[in-house]
């Protein structure tokens, strides 16, 4: 970009849509918003957008344009749309990791459902989804390209990642996560995510028994303001980006409860953060504090009983239980559901016979 392009350009606003859930990592997509300035001759567009967005290849441009990220005034526009001065320009800019370390490594990978545009993938705990900082092997990524590469030897490695990924979450987290297999699926599914309507339902064991049978929290969630590992919630609003989930128990065991949470954003540790925040911790999230008892009695055999239960499931107890999208070449509705993992269910087991045990003697 000429440096008197880099003077005219005027960023109105920069967000990131699909934040979901992994620590320090790059957001996978970003919102770009851009203004034409008034002395701006007329233009193609794919032309003006090329010139201000660095590394942006005519054919990602293009699968972009066509699959509705590029908008001027709020309406999809053509390649062929020419600019006029004040026009607002958007386009959603897919931002990708660093994936230099990416090499295809032999996993055993739970594929839900595969074919040529997409595949779902139950994940399991201790696994991070694409490498970063300290994680440059074992990733759910290494094992997709080998997958891949296996079903296709012909397959150009360098492509996989640039359209592979459209969400992410947790390395503890367990549960269903859709890759993309083409650029254009990669497209379709990742404007299902910015615009909030994918459906995804995780299941949480949480500290407490909540007051009420459902409800729904809204607040802002930023990085917390002395440990930038974790994340906070303002309820206020004044910072932070906005986020909603909604939430439903399932069954309670006294001094946690088994809850549904159904998110209508997605942003980073939103559950984590959300349940933390009313009061109701994740069970065994070390990260939020829920690694020790915050609920129950102060007897000898009840703490050991809880960390009878910390053994059984010693993560963060959080599954991402259904998934649901529209496939990105049948345009039909898919939804997927997964089973709690062994561990979860080992911990619930113990919590239940608690409760029997505790009416007992009542």
């Amino acid at each position: 970009m000429l440096e008197e392009e880099k003077a005219k350009l005027k960023i109105v606003d920069t967000e990131s849509p699909l934040e979901d859930t992994q620590n320090e990592t790059e957001d996978i997509y970003e919102k770009l918003t851009f203004m034409v300035d008034k002395g701006q001759e007329p233009m193609r567009i794919d032309k003006w957008v090329q010139m201000r967005i660095e590394g942006l290849t005519r054919s990602k441009l293009q699968n972009g344009i066509e699959a509705g990220f590029l908008t001027v005034n709020g309406k999809i526009v053509k390649s062929n749309y020419r600019t006029r001065p004040g026009d607002e320009v958007v386009y959603l800019n897919y931002v990708n990791p660093d994936y230099t370390e990416l090499k295809p490594e032999k996993m055993d990978l739970d594929v839900v459902y595969e074919d040529d545009a997409v595949m779902v993938i139950n994940k399991p705990s201790n696994m991070v989804v694409h490498p970063g900082i300290g994680n440059y092997t074992g990733t759910l990524l290494n094992g997709v390209m080998h997958h891949l590469l296996a079903l296709n030897p012909h397959l150009n490695e360098e492509i996989l990642p640039r359209f592979g990924l459209v969400h992410r979450i947790d390395k503890n987290t367990t549960g269903l996560i859709v890759l993309a297999k083409t650029p254009d699926a990669a497209s379709h599914l990742a404007k299902q995510f910015f615009n909030h309507t994918v459906e995804r339902k995780y299941v949480a064991l949480v500290w407490g028994d909540l007051e009420a049978e459902e409800g729904t929290i809204n607040a802002h969630i930023a990085r917390h303001q002395t440990n930038r590992k974790m994340f906070n919630a303002y309820p206020e609003g004044e910072i932070g980006k906005h986020a909603i989930t909604h939430y439903k128990v399932i069954e309670r065991y006294n001094y946690v409860s088994l809850v549904s949470c159904v998110l209508e954003t997605g942003r980073t540790h939103q559950i984590r953060v959300h349940m933390k925040h009313i009061g109701h911790t994740l069970f065994n999230d070390f990260e939020y504090g829920g690694d020790r008892i915050l609920k129950g009695t102060i007897y000898t055999k009840y703490r050991q009983f809880v960390e009878n239960c910390f053994e059984a499931c010693p993560r963060c107890a959080l599954h991402a239980a259904t998934l649901g999208f529209i496939h990105p070449v049948t345009e039909e509705k898919m939804t997927f559901d997964s089973e709690l993992p062994a561990d979860m269910q080992a911990a619930i087991v113990k919590w239940k016979n608690y409760k029997h045990a505790a009416h007992q003697i009542d």
